[in-house]
């Protein structure tokens, strides 16, 4: 998460504005759906639209936070029988 705020503050964006902006960046067909309950964060996340990320800035990401590093049930073993009932 360090490396993340660290070129999130290079790109003089938040690090959840850098999150939006990578995943804009992978393609026309990829549309992120930001959920929030404060305006505030409303006008941080449409703050991302303004970010511009170099192909070097995607490649620390993709260094930083690889395909799949983040895999698994969404829920706890104990609790997986409670989904889609």
């Amino acid at each position: 998460m360090r490396r993340l705020r660290e070129l999130a503050a290079r790109s003089g964006c938040t690090p959840a504005q850098l999150a939006l902006a990578w995943v804009m960046a992978r393609g026309d067909d990829v549309v992120p759906i930001p959920g929030t309950t404060r305006c505030a964060r409303l006008e941080e996340n449409v703050g991302a639209l303004e970010v511009r990320l170099s192909a070097e800035d995607l490649a620390a990401i993709d260094e930083i936070a690889p395909l799949n590093a983040a895999s698994g049930d969404r829920y706890p073993k104990a609790l997986m029988h409670l989904v889609n009932r």
